[in-house]
């Protein structure tokens, strides 16, 4: 074959190009497998002779070229999508400069050598920049993970299926709608693999009072019991979901003999554990409804309507409508249930009526309110509902000029403390953990932008007044929670 003169191939007309790759290389090889588009829409461009003899043997497109050339573009047609894929960061560079100076409305996709590098190809237009070494990375990571996920389903559907008698599923203190779903649907994974000689129990301690709680457990009919000592006694197995070890938000004495505990919470804790059977944390993911949702995939279960309904409206919950800690896994399991599940009961679900306590309690929040320098702290005083205080502070962290805010109170066996946080700067759930860890039996933690406190009564028995007790804890946290972000305490208030 003739070597090309740098001009498109002669075919009698200007062909119809859709997409350009500068610089081909084997990232160039694989880009023109993966478009799948006919050979007259794509165009290569590369200085290596040979490799454009190779192309053209191989029904492609393609011409010798300078990629760094600014005559370059006056010899290709405009496209819609432009590659540059060279392997000089300086080539990529300047090819991407000469492109969008000719062509400002393609789109151009460029490779990066370093991060460095990916920085300046976008300060000079490149509309996605890939770092080859990062894809790699991320892709590894991902496969890994769910190797991992595979493997503890299908260790989960063993041990279960190896168990006869009562597997106590136990949620975390005040159950919310991730907990719930995803001890229904460890529920459903053991009756599937036991045959129904495993008795899946859905237990809990505290109370499930947020409105829209109450209503999705009303309205799926979903079974729970109290958990008592007596229940706890006739257990076999053990299982805590959407929770870390015993004694963290829950009751349960530390020595508990724990065989399951699945939850997307910080792992502090997990060495009161005695060596369970299953031990899966994922804090990359949103809600822990999400990691049962893969294990129903990956074991290849059928789904009830009513198991997809929760989990779904858990996930949802659990990332605040899909805003907050949301990961890729989340939104690819969402998708995966959407259609599974029962929309009409999601409608009513989320649409529930509010009582009279919760709005006194959201009324007392907004009343105390006092904001230093974004921060926003609020003192609820005595409440009967603790779920109030969390829809206290998700309401208020968006006021105008609050990035954080801190809505606390006391319950007739806990100081409570729900966290909200809009500022990229801060890992609220650290901080707090930092802040409060030092008081005997508190348990403190969560994520970059919500956490929460919870202080057992028992260490203050001496104390009669919960709204004094209320204060003289609470004051000298919040103190060092203010150190730790720098605020000071004599700095007056803002409205």
């Amino acid at each position: 074959m003739a070597k090309s003169d740098g001009n498109l191939p002669n075919n009698n007309q200007t062909p119809k190009i859709k997409y350009i790759i500068l610089g081909c290389g084997s990232i160039g090889y694989n880009i023109l497998g993966e478009l799948k588009e006919s050979d007259e829409n794509i165009l290569v461009v590369d200085e290596n002779e040979k490799r454009v003899e190779d192309l053209r043997d191989h029904r492609h497109q393609a011409i010798v070229g300078d990629i760094t050339d600014p005559a370059l573009v006056a010899k290709i047609p405009e496209p819609e999508v432009v590659f540059v894929l060279a392997a000089d960061k300086d080539v990529n560079l300047v090819a991407v400069q000469n492109i969008k100076n000719a062509f400002p409305q393609v789109h151009v996709i460029a490779r990066a050598m370093d991060p460095f590098s990916a920085d300046l190809l976008a300060d000079h237009g490149a509309d996605v920049v890939l770092y080859p070494q990062q894809v790699v990375a991320k892709s590894a990571v991902s496969h890994m993970n769910n190797l991992i996920a595979s493997r503890n389903a299908q260790k989960l559907f063993s041990h279960l299926s190896s168990w006869t008698g009562t597997l106590g599923i136990i949620t975390h203190k005040n159950p919310d709608p991730d907990a719930i779903s995803s001890s229904m649907a460890l529920a459903a994974i053991a009756n599937s693999a036991s045959g129904g000689k495993l008795t899946p129990r859905i237990l809990y301690e505290g109370n499930i009072g947020h409105q829209e709680n109450r209503a999705f457990v009303n309205l799926l009919e979903i079974k729970m019991e109290k958990l008592t000592p007596e229940i706890l006694k006739g257990c076999n197995y053990l299982a805590l979901m959407d929770c870390v070890a015993p004694g963290m938000n829950n009751d349960l004495p530390l020595d508990t003999p724990i065989n399951i505990i699945i939850d997307h919470h910080s792992t502090e804790g997990v060495t009161r554990l005695h060596n369970p059977d299953l031990l899966d944390f994922r804090q990359n993911v949103g809600a822990t409804a999400s990691i049962m949702t893969q294990y129903l995939q990956e074991l290849y279960l059928p789904i009830d309507k009513k198991v997809a309904t929760a989990l779904f409206y858990g996930i949802r919950a659990d990332t605040k409508e899909f805003q907050r800690n949301i990961s890729p896994q989340d939104l690819h399991n969402a998708a995966y249930l959407l259609p599974l599940s029962d929309q009409s009961l999601l409608e009513v679900i989320m649409a529930p009526s509010v009582s009279q306590e919760t709005l006194d309690v959201l009324g007392n929040a907004i009343v105390n309110r006092e904001i230093k320098h974004g921060y926003l702290f609020s003192n609820a005083g005595y409440v009967r509902n603790r779920d109030a205080i969390p829809q206290a502070a998700d309401m208020l962290v968006n006021l105008e000029g609050v990035t954080t805010a801190m809505v606390y109170g006391i319950t007739d066996n806990n100081i409570t403390l729900s966290a909200r946080n809009k500022d990229i700067r801060l890992h609220v759930g650290d901080v707090m953990k930092e802040a409060f860890s030092p008081i005997p039996g508190a348990s403190a933690g969560g994520h970059a932008t919500m956490a929460a406190l919870s202080i057992p009564l028992n260490a203050f028995s001496l104390v009669k007044n919960k709204e004094e007790l209320l204060g003289m804890v609470i004051d000298p946290i919040l103190s060092n929670f203010m150190k730790l972000v720098g605020i000071s305490e004599v700095e007056g208030d803002e409205s």
